[in-house]
């Protein structure tokens, strides 16, 4: 039976195009001290490909880090709620894309939550011996469904993706402990209507977008900080023994309020959301992956994550790194340039959004 599920790649995907507040304030009533102040974010990006090719691209600089042939991969998960399509899944081309022929696919949707609980699902899979070498990815593109009219929701969500290779090992590494849970009564405070429900015939083009800041935020902290503390209980380690805090980067002040509560100092706790914004599922990996490359992680590190997402799902996890902190192969890749700026993406989305609100409310 494998014990272990050691992380031995790693890898990032971020769109070139970049949005900042200023660019935002010349079609939202917003200003770069008001998003600063409120949220931590000074910029976003926003991708001019499909979820499918942020994930591949992440992927491929994960299996550069670990070194492997797409080949050896038996399993891949992607992480994500905004995929390409509905059927087919994003995995499966991420499977065609990299020549993966050997490996299952699928995806797995628990919004901004999804990485961690695919880490859990994988690093089970691995210890029971299911499954060898696991490609975990977290991929969205969130600037396609946002409702741009809508200025506290509008500023907060990014584009990008990460990605983890998990291997078998014998070695102590990888995710040691998680809990993950659901506080469903809460369901309704973060969500989007695609207009999917299948009312094909009534859908007027407007995706409405639900998001209870307040609610969210007190929910959120007491379902991470509860994850955190199962955790800890499990493995009988405190705040002393973590090197690391990597949350979801949903919001500053929230991460804030979270390192405080675990008692984890700030110059522990790893903090991108002023870069990215809010990038749901890919949060986790991106943040791992520049902790990585950057040095921030050292060998044997103890790192504690936690995350929230609509549903509102929530998990922590208490992973332990390796002995090795370098990629073996260059895990740098990037995408192609975009067309069209940032700005140039979005502002049609915001009017085609903003006539669609006017045309339902006449």
């Amino acid at each position: 039976m494998n014990k272990y599920a050691e992380i031995t790649g790693w890898g990032k995907c971020l769109p070139p195009a970049v949005m900042t507040n200023d660019d935002l304030a010349t079609f939202l009533e917003t200003s770069d001290e008001w998003i600063v102040s409120r949220t931590g974010i000074s910029e976003r990006r926003v991708s001019h490909v499909g979820t499918s090719k942020l994930a591949t691209v992440a992927a491929k600089n994960a299996l550069a880090a670990a070194d492997l042939d797409p080949a050896s991969i038996d399993l891949i998960i992607v992480g994500t709620c905004t995929p390409d399509e509905i059927i087919p899944n994003v995995a499966s081309a991420v499977q065609r894309d990299l020549g993966a022929k050997n490996a299952a696919a699928f995806d797995l949707n628990a919004a901004c939550s999804s990485f961690l609980y695919a880490m859990h699902m994988a690093t089970q899979a691995i210890r029971t011996g299911a499954h060898q070498r696991v490609l975990l990815i977290g991929a969205e593109r969130l600037t396609r469904i946002l409702d741009w009219t809508k200025r506290e929701s509008a500023v907060l969500f990014g584009d990008g993706a990460g990605a983890m290779v998990l291997e078998a090992s014998d070695q102590e590494s990888g995710l040691l402990a998680s809990h993950i849970s659901c506080d469903a009564d809460a369901r309704d405070v973060l969500s989007l209507d695609f207009g999917l429900s299948f009312d094909r015939f009534g859908f007027d083009g407007i995706m409405q977008f639900d998001f209870i800041g307040q609610e969210i935020f007190k929910r959120a902290v007491k379902g991470m900080n509860a994850a955190v503390e199962n955790v800890f209980a499990q493995t009988g380690l405190t705040t002393d023994d973590i090197d690391s805090l990597i949350p979801h980067q949903a919001n500053k002040r929230l991460i804030d309020y979270l390192a405080k509560l675990c008692k984890v100092p700030s110059e522990k706790t790893v903090i991108n959301i002023q870069k990215y914004g809010n990038t749901s599922s890919a949060t986790l990996p991106i943040a791992f992956a520049e902790a990585a490359d950057s040095g921030v992680i050292k060998p044997g590190d103890k790192i504690m994550s936690a995350v929230f997402g609509g549903g509102l799902t929530c998990g922590a996890g208490l992973i332990q790194w390796g002995e090795r902190v370098t990629p073996k192969q260059n895990n740098q890749m990037q995408l192609e340039p975009s067309d069209f700026s940032a700005l140039e993406m979005i502002v049609p989305l915001h009017k085609k959004t903003a006539a669609a609100w006017q045309k339902r409310e006449q």
